[in-house]
């Protein structure tokens, strides 16, 4: 299931070698990290929700949100918690509607999206500061000689794999997953467990692992962006298609995951330095991500 993508990872690299020179530089490739690990986070937290079979819209606006946030000025200790309880409260919201009136997910997260994005722009203005300073150490700065994306990729992999792994609720996932997958989007209610709840808890920890890439991005740009979150959740949901997850839920892997998310930063950075345009750049992982979808709609029917 990963290795396909391992090796189209190992492909770009190659191929990038090759076409241009400063791929290997030493800075460009220490920037590859902090680069990827906004992408990485946010794929993770959108596989939690891809494995019930939904899909959060709302995380490249949960991202945006959070930098507002933290550029409203005040000591890192208050707004850093507060940040995870709005996160929170907006995965709640999403998985409440979803659950209780039976909103399909597309519907239910873009409406989030779009509320997000509105109120972020609203708080621009007022949030024009920087970020506290305790986000922009914990971002560039380094411990015992390592950088502190190292520290951010360690800490989102040993959450995720507890959560996936080594819990009660990622066997649920995968089960819930497995039954809207199949048709029978009672089977985990007739296993006796409880789906809904679930699947409010899958968004909130989708929005919780938006807010955190969020907070990481927002140590790097040092202020509030609108436009910092923009195409997010495409890019996340792409890069965990890559990775074998499959759309319809029930399939998928954590490292999958993580390679599918390597995946599309190498290849944004190869087209950043091979000076491919921005908007031809957004065409291209349009007709990735459709061809991923495609594929596993043919592998699903057998074709």
């Amino acid at each position: 299931m990963w290795l396909l993508p391992l090796l189209i990872a190992l492909a770009i690299a190659l191929w990038l070698s090759l076409q241009t020179k400063q791929f290997l530089y030493g800075e460009n490739l220490l920037n590859l990290v902090p680069q990827a690990m906004p992408l990485v986070i946010t794929a993770v937290g959108q596989m939690f929700v891809i494995l019930l079979g939904g899909l959060d819209l709302s995380v490249g606006s949960m991202i945006s949100f959070t930098t507002a946030v933290l550029a409203l000025g005040g000591p890192g200790w208050v707004l850093i918690p507060a940040v995870f309880v709005l996160a929170g409260l907006v995965g709640f919201t999403n998985g409440f509607i979803i659950t209780r009136f039976n909103v399909h997910p597309i519907i239910a997260t873009l409406s989030m999206q779009y509320i997000l994005l509105g109120i972020t722009r609203v708080l621009r203005p007022v949030s024009g500061g920087t970020v506290p300073d305790v986000v922009i150490s914990a971002v560039a700065g380094s411990f015992l000689g390592v950088p502190m994306p190292v520290f951010w990729g360690i800490f989102t992999l040993l959450v995720a794999w507890k959560l996936v792994y080594g819990s009660r609720f990622g066997l649920h996932l995968f089960a819930i997953g497995g039954g809207v997958s199949s048709g029978v989007e009672d089977a985990a209610h007739n296993f006796g467990i409880a789906d809904r709840r679930n699947v409010v808890l899958a968004y909130v920890i989708c929005a919780c692992f938006a807010a955190l890439a969020g907070i990481f991005l927002a140590g790097r740009i040092v202020s509030g962006d609108p436009n910092v979150g923009l195409l997010f959740e495409l890019d996340a949901i792409t890069a965990v298609a890559i990775g074998g997850t499959q759309l319809s839920g029930g399939i998928g892997s954590l490292h999958g995951t993580v390679i599918g998310a390597l995946v599309m930063a190498l290849l944004a950075n190869g087209m950043n330095l091979t000076n491919v345009s921005p908007f031809v750049q957004t065409t291209i992982k349009g007709a990735i991500l459709l061809m991923v979808v495609a594929l596993q709609s043919r592998k699903k029917m057998g074709l």
